[in-house]
């Protein structure tokens, strides 16, 4: 940072630097060369007039132009100022007949001088009048350039100073953070960063980083105890064939072959069953699944329906043309977990609606079964939670249907939840429309 402000200090000051002393210099040189003009051309008049005796001293109208003199076209010195008297002649450059002023400058042994050279008449063998003055320091030396620039350099390192010093001290709390963050490991997420007083940048930044921290603390609580909760769900059905496999190995002849491949077949399709969602819940929202489509929401519940054996009637109020983009074998997954929920609890009826809602669609799945109490309606749709301890494992599911829909949803920037419904449960999902296709409107299907 600091090299950083030093460069574009040093890029801004250097060229206004240059810019200054070529004005500077500019500015004088018109200056003197105005002078130098007025005063010949002043000489020269007064020549024309005959208000000039030659041989005389010339006198001096701008103390600052001292250096004059009269000078044939043969080279000799007609007339001189006192300080030019005894000088060789100024210049030797004679202005044009077409133009008869001309400003130069001539170095003469002891200095170098900036003169104008002004005709007295129009004629090729006109006297030329000679005005001069010393160089100024300003043009003829450096001075000017090893001042500016000395000053240049000091506000370049100021500049450099400063900067440091005010970044060092802005950066301060970001190298503590740094610090603390180097300390954070997986064993042990819950610590935070120091967050400094106020809400600049540095204060957001710290926020930021707490909030991230926090999030991965819940993240890894979450991912043990599930890790806890698989592995409870996995173990019961193992124990369950492990011990009818043993009891038969123990006692073969008291065996009931059938009953136990019955059993047996059960556990292992427990089994599956829980690998299977399992899998399902590792692949919503990874780049697995990739192929999104437009999918009709009307379309996908009578094809869900159309496969399916309930043992209850699903009743369905589906509204045509409600379309939205998606991945059609993770949404058909969440259908089939809300329909197989609804057929598990319900008493006598199934219901499923699919509206446009706006900019969503909204497909509701019903039930007249038992009510859900307020306070669960979150924690059914976390990860093998049972409402219904006395439940059987079998009826119940594997634990992990209303998890996959949520999901599911949240993969496809929508939202499900559980709403009011007296008499009985209803399950809402909400997903954004899909926008309309150019050149064509969708016709479904």
């Amino acid at each position: 940072m600091t090299l950083i402000a030093t460069a574009i200090a040093a890029l801004v000051f250097v060229p206004l630097a240059l810019a200054g002393i070529t004005v500077a210099k500019s500015v004088v040189a018109s200056a003197v060369a105005s002078d130098t003009r007025d005063t010949a051309e002043r000489i020269a008049y007064e020549m024309r007039g005959g208000a000039l005796p030659m041989g005389a001293a010339i006198p001096v109208p701008n103390p600052s132009v001292d250096l004059i003199q009269i000078v044939a076209a043969n080279g000799q010195v007609l007339a001189a100022s006192d300080a030019a008297r005894n000088l060789p002649p100024l210049s030797d450059v004679r202005p044009p007949v077409e133009d008869r002023v001309l400003s130069t400058t001539n170095c003469l042994p002891t200095q170098c001088v900036h003169l104008s050279a002004v005709r007295t008449t129009m004629s090729a063998d006109s006297p030329v009048v000679y005005a001069g003055r010393r160089t100024p320091d300003i043009l003829a030396g450096r001075t000017l350039e090893a001042v500016v620039f000395s000053e240049v350099a000091a506000v370049v390192s100021l500049t450099a100073w400063a900067t440091w010093l005010i970044t060092g001290r802005a950066l301060r709390p970001v190298a503590t953070m740094r610090a603390e963050l180097d300390e954070v490991h997986a064993g042990d997420l819950s610590r935070r960063v120091t967050q400094p007083a106020g809400d600049d940048e540095v204060s957001q930044l710290a926020r930021s980083v707490n909030a991230t921290l926090s999030r991965l603390e819940r993240s890894a609580l979450q991912q043990r105890q599930f890790a806890s909760d698989a592995s409870h769900e996995l173990r019961t059905p193992l124990a369950g064939l492990r011990a009818q496999l043993e009891s038969a190995q123990l006692y073969p002849d008291d065996t009931d072959l059938e009953s136990l491949m019955d059993g047996a077949l059960r556990d292992t399709d427990r089994l599956e069953a829980i690998i299977t969602d399992l899998l399902l819940l590792a692949r919503i929202g990874s780049r697995v699944d990739i192929v999104s489509e437009r999918v009709d929401l009307a379309d996908l519940v009578r094809q869900e329906l159309a496969v399916r054996c309930d043992k209850l009637p699903v009743q369905v109020d589906l509204e045509p043309g409600v379309v939205v983009d998606g991945v059609r074998l993770q949404l058909a997954r969440l259908l089939t977990n809300l329909l197989d929920n609804a057929q598990r609890h319900a008493e006598h009826t199934v219901q499923v609606t699919v509206r446009g809602e706006g900019s969503e669609a909204k497909v509701a799945v019903e039930n007249d079964g038992v009510e859900i109490a307020a306070e669960d309606r979150e924690r059914i749709f976390e990860r093998f939670t049972r409402l219904d301890a006395a439940r059987s494992r079998d009826a119940g599911g594997t634990g992990l249907g209303l998890a996959i829909a949520r999901d599911v949803a949240m993969a496809h920037r929508g939202r499900i939840g559980v709403e009011d419904c007296r008499g009985g449960a209803r399950f809402v999902l909400r997903l954004p429309i899909a926008p309309p296709r150019r050149g064509r409107p969708y016709a479904g299907g």
